[in-house]
């Protein structure tokens, strides 16, 4: 999961450098919080179902698609927003998704 990551960040320009002192971190901040929405975002897209091994083309795109929409909502937060900030951003989330159903 994280060498997806990393090569995702990396061709959108990102520095996927990590700490040396913590290797589970990124140097960047932006970086390790992307990470952090990255894990977050594969963890409520997973199905209660045992997962295929492979992943179909058009499975891979909606993946994409959807981190990209959590990215975006996330990156309009202010850092003095706090959690405040990051469940009102996943609540506009759910509810624009149960919308879409």
């Amino acid at each position: 999961m994280r060498s997806a990551f990393e090569a995702w960040a990396a061709k959108d320009g990102h520095i996927v450098r990590r700490r040396e002192d913590k290797p589970d971190e990124y140097l960047v901040y932006e970086t390790q919080r992307r990470w952090m929405i990255w894990q977050a975002a594969l963890a409520h897209s997973k199905p209660t179902t045992t997962r295929k091994k492979s992943m179909a083309p058009d499975e891979a795109e909606v993946r994409n698609r959807v981190l990209n929409e959590v990215l975006a909502a996330f990156s309009g937060l202010e850092q003095a927003d706090g959690i405040d900030g990051i469940v009102k951003v996943i609540n506009s989330l759910k509810s624009k998704q149960a919308e879409q159903a």
